[in-house]
């Protein structure tokens, strides 16, 4: 019966007025396959299974099979359109020329809405109270009045980079907004697109809670930003990707962790695969940072790339709060400091150093290779509370005028690995 079910539920597709696409929901999670321009789908049943292109499923484990409605904003200059299908129970729009605003009262029903064209004056603000999607698909918005994208809901925020788009988020400045791109609620990115960003108010990215970033993500370029480049509010995790912040006021990269959350990766900066570059200009700040004594940073797998340029003045570039593991259980762990920033002497002729890495607590090295250049005056490459080296290559050179290889202020301890620095104690 089952079976008969979703072979009818596909072929009704055909005649479903805006459909885009299919979602099979399996365990909580779903595939989302297009629909032709013939508004159907290819697929074929054998005893108990469904093949839709190259995925084959068990009916057992299939939950529901949705047909997909979304609700399409275009902007086309300095206005704008919305396109709501009867489907997109409790969805309404108010549009000012190029600003959107969308309200939503469903809460039911993950409504889906696809971003495209150009406006040099637009802008979408989004309120709701449930789980949504967003496809930005070639979009691009220049805000003059707030931020670029505002998404006012609390819940889980899935944002997809269509495959092959370039999208760019720019808000205006002097604003009260809280970021050029801001979610209150849960983000999760997928997508293999571009995603372009310029914060002049405050942020460039900014998710209240956790930002999850998908293997499937492309690239997120953050161009500028008055403070962070990217903040999030209980966890950051990354899976795949690749993300490039410069010209940020303040850090680079920001994860606190909210006191009030019961998520169990709240505090916790954890990074599988990917790639992060930071080019850190930033005096005082910090270029990628887990804020809370709680924090924890797992670096297991990826790229991380600190650029600490000569202006970058009592600059830190890898820092957490809490302790700090480098290993390579998901993929290779490449991270490469350049601390090009100088410290100085301050009233108490103390030297206040520009520092690689910094952790309060302990930092665990099981795998991965971790090359720190210290070249700025009075610049260090790393200061942590204690050093345990289990297994990969640490090398730190301090080679800058009064400069320091690893400040600790308890010991170090030499388990294996391959060890090139200078210690001080």
């Amino acid at each position: 019966m089952k079976k008969i079910y979703l072979s009818l539920l596909l072929a009704a597709v055909a005649a479903t007025a805006h459909a885009q696409w299919v979602r099979v929901w399996s365990a909580g999670d779903s595939e989302r396959y297009a629909i032709s321009e013939t508004a159907s789908i290819p697929y074929a049943t054998s005893g108990s299974t469904l093949t839709i292109g190259s995925d084959t499923y068990s009916t057992a484990d299939i939950d529901s099979i949705t047909v997909v409605n979304p609700v399409t904003i275009t902007w086309n200059g300095t206005s704008a359109t919305v396109d709501i299908p009867d489907t997109a129970e409790g969805v309404t729009a108010t549009i000012s020329g190029g600003d959107v605003v969308i309200n939503n009262t469903c809460t039911t029903i993950e409504h889906e809405f696809i971003l495209t064209g150009s406006s040099s004056a637009g802008s979408l603000t989004y309120n709701g109270e449930y789980k949504t999607k967003f496809h930005l698909n070639g979009v691009s918005l220049t805000s003059t009045s707030g931020a670029a994208l505002d998404i006012q809901c609390g819940k889980r925020i899935d944002l997809y980079l269509e495959d092959g788009t370039t999208n760019s988020l720019t808000d205006a400045a002097g604003g009260s907004h809280k970021a050029a791109f801001n979610c209150q609620g849960h983000l999760e990115v997928a997508g293999g697109g571009t995603l372009n960003v310029a914060g002049y108010t405050n942020h460039g990215i900014r998710s209240k809670e956790y930002l999850y970033l998908k293997q499937s993500v492309g690239t997120i370029n953050v161009t500028a930003a008055v403070t962070d480049g990217i903040h999030c509010g209980e966890y950051f995790t990354m899976n795949g990707g690749t993300i490039n912040i410069s010209g940020h006021g303040s850090d680079g990269l920001q994860m606190e962790m909210d006191d009030s959350s019961d998520e169990a990766d709240n505090g916790i900066f954890t990074m599988n695969g990917g790639t992060i570059n930071v080019t850190h200009t930033s005096a005082g700040s910090k270029a990628i940072r887990a804020d809370s004594t709680l924090a924890v940073m797992n670096i297991n797998g990826g790229t991380i790339d600190i650029d600490m340029t000569s202006t970058a003045t009592d600059s830190k570039g890898l820092v957490c709060d809490g302790d700090m593991n480098i290993n390579e259980t998901s993929a290779t762990t490449t991270i490469t400091i350049d601390v090009a920033g100088e410290g100085y002497l301050d009233d108490n002729d103390e030297k206040v150093r520009s520092t690689g890495v910094k952790c309060e607590d302990t930092i665990t090295y099981d795998g991965g290779t971790t090359t720190i250049n210290a070249t700025g005056k009075y610049s260090r490459g790393m200061r942590a509370g204690t050093l345990i080296i289990n297994d990969g290559t640490l090398t730190v050179k301090n080679t800058g005028t009064s400069s320091q290889g690893i400040k600790l202020d308890n010991t170090v301890v030499k388990n294996g690995g391959t060890v090139s620095a200078s210690f001080k104690y």
